[in-house]
């Protein structure tokens, strides 16, 4: 007869869990807690010491008593609840536990013996999870006789509102425990998604090295901390600027799980940039603190005080250049937005294009922007014969001489832009400012090929230029300061949000958005997660509106492949090289949503 080691020994699948172990109460422990208590388990909550217990207990209380007050649960649930719930300072009683998660503080050692312990205390079959969220689920399961049976179970702060669960699998991860664990995540009616034992997990490995990006940003002066939030708040809708979100999670977290992971995985796209240590080391700690990033009413204070860095209310831009008449060149979605724009906000504009075709069909996209607003009640056939009167199309370059700043919508390709830079040098009149649309190409190289190349500069727009409020006003090494004041002035004029920076590939959002994605697709290439579960992270984890993959392909593979070798032609950043993946489906011609197929098939949709 063959024995069997207790490791071997697998309980059948699908277990019951009945009774639930916490260990650690603070705000993310208390919070579990009170989930799993929620959804009818009996929970037994360990704490070090009574003082402990009874700050557990007041976590507990606040937040059931908030529930309430929101209507989210009645008095007797409330009551219910907490009954549920029994709290001790002794890990004795753990005894009939099920399923143990340990949420006490990120260091390796304590929770190694947490987990050593406990061996000695539940029975053979009782799953038992970390919340980590930067250390190692493996190197942890190693205290345990059966690592088998351990995994790592994230959950995200506070964790009675937040939907995401990273499931953690290490290499030795019994299959049994990750389904069962799986399902037991879906039965709080969170939405669990699977990944491998690596620093940082799905959420934080992108979202980290994003906000890090950012600080390094921020630590060249490359742009002021209120245009690099404004510019991800307003060019990609994101809840929160990096800065000020880096102020929220705690720039001494943020230095730990950046030092971790890049410890673990030696990627310098995670090595803390020195400014965040610098901040840590003086006690900057942000909002817990009342300063980091910026400065806040009080410690733990969420409102923001105006400091020395604070932009003074007379710095407000003024328009040193007199803007009657506008140009626009190009007759796509872009050009025809900006052309609404200006338009709307009471400009005559003057816009160009190759054929008189084209120029009908920028007429006609605005008249039926227009219909649209009107069908919907937010705007007057009167205002549409006002703002079409605005309108002059033309199929010369040359009528473009009495304008005051022209806006260039063209193609992509910098050989047709310096082309037309040439043009306009000799057509428009001295004074007149150049501006550029190009969202990735270098604007000197524009500058150049003019004889005022003090008067040139990057106007970014957003698509759709009508509904986004970013623009990026990029300013070369040559351009006058008033060509800059101006150009920030006339986006106020025009309601759209200015935000400053230097000529670089990327500029602001870009820089900041296409290494993130890149990213992503480096963890799919890897087989780390799916793209499914990595998008489900990235909006449920980090309150995105869109996970990493969807956008992709809405932007199209081909443009992001382009805008990404631009960065890392730019910044010879080894972590900025494009992802294979992202290549080979260029190469395949997946590039999205336009042909119907990039990371998801959308041929049936």
């Amino acid at each position: 007869m063959t024995s069997t080691s207790p490791e071997s020994t697998a309980p059948a699948a699908g277990r019951d869990f009945g009774t639930i172990g916490v260990i650690g109460l603070g705000t993310m422990g208390a919070g579990i807690a009170e989930v799993f208590a929620r959804n009818g388990f009996s929970v037994v909550g360990v704490e070090l010491n009574d003082d402990a217990v009874a700050r557990g207990r007041q976590h507990l209380e606040h937040s059931t008593a908030r529930a309430v007050k929101r209507g989210k649960i009645t008095e007797a649930e409330h009551a219910e609840i907490l009954g549920r719930i029994q709290l001790t300072t002794s890990m004795k009683d753990l005894t009939d536990a099920d399923f143990v998660v340990e949420a006490v503080v990120e260091s390796l050692e304590i929770k190694k013996g947490i987990f050593r312990e406990l061996d000695d205390i539940v029975g053979p079959d009782t799953v038992l999870a970390t919340n980590t969220s930067s250390l190692s689920v493996t190197e942890i399961s190693t205290a345990n006789s059966r690592p088998g049976r351990v995994i790592g179970v994230h959950f995200f702060n506070p964790a009675p509102v937040q939907n995401l669960v990273e499931i953690i699998r290490t290499v030795v991860t019994e299959q049994t425990v990750l389904d069962d664990v799986k399902a037991l995540v879906e039965k709080l009616g969170k939405n669990p998604v699977v990944c491998g034992d690596k620093a940082g997990f799905i959420a934080n490995t992108l979202l980290f090295g994003y906000l890090n990006h950012a600080v390094a940003m921020y630590e060249g002066k490359y742009a002021s901390r209120e245009d690099i939030d404004a510019a991800m708040r307003f060019g990609c809708g994101y809840p929160m600027g990096p800065l000020a979100l880096l102020d929220l999670i705690g720039l001494d977290t943020a230095y730990e799980i950046l030092d971790t992971m890049y410890k673990q995985g030696r990627d310098r796209l995670h090595a803390p940039a020195p400014l965040l240590k610098q901040y840590v080391t003086a006690g900057l700690l942000g909002r817990k603190s009342g300063r980091g990033f910026y400065t806040y009413e009080a410690p733990d204070s969420p409102i923001v005080v105006d400091d020395a860095h604070t932009p003074s209310a007379d710095d407000k831009p003024q328009l040193k250049h007199d803007i009657k008449q506008v140009g626009v060149v190009g007759t796509g979605t872009m050009a025809a937005g900006i052309a609404e724009v200006f338009a709307k906000a009471g400009f005559d504009v003057l816009f160009v294009g190759r054929s008189q075709d084209k120029v009908d069909g920028v007429l006609a996209t605005v008249t039926k922007n227009f219909d649209k607003q009107i069908q919907r009640g937010r705007a007057t056939e009167e205002g549409k014969a006002e703002v079409l009167a605005r309108l002059t199309g033309s199929t010369s370059l040359d009528d473009l001489k009495s304008v005051d700043i022209v806006v260039e919508a063209i193609a992509e390709d910098l050989k047709i832009k310096t082309t037309l830079f040439e043009n306009l040098d000799e057509i428009c009149k001295p004074g007149a400012i150049l501006a550029t649309t190009t969202s990735s190409l270098p604007i000197i190289s524009m500058a150049k090929v003019t004889k005022r190349p003090q008067d040139v500069i990057g106007m970014h727009f957003f698509n759709p230029a009508t509904i986004m409020k970013l623009v990026e006003v990029v300013s070369t090494v040559t351009t006058d300061e008033d060509v800059t004041e101006t150009t920030r002035a006339l986006c106020d004029q025009v309601g759209k949000v200015a935000v400053s920076c230097g000529d670089r590939a990327g500029f602001i959002v870009n820089a900041l958005l296409f290494p993130y994605l890149n990213d992503a697709v480096k963890m799919l290439e890897a087989h780390y997660a799916t793209a499914d579960d990595i998008d489900v992270a990235m909006k449920q984890g980090c309150a995105l509106p869109m996970g990493p993959f969807e956008l992709l392909d809405v932007v199209g593979n081909d443009v992001s492949l382009a805008i990404q070798r631009e960065l890392y032609l730019e910044f010879r950043e080894p972590g900025f090289a494009p992802a294979p993946l992202l290549e080979h489906l260029v190469t395949a011609g997946y590039l999205g949503r336009k042909t119907k197929r990039g990371f998801r098939d959308y041929s049936s949709r």
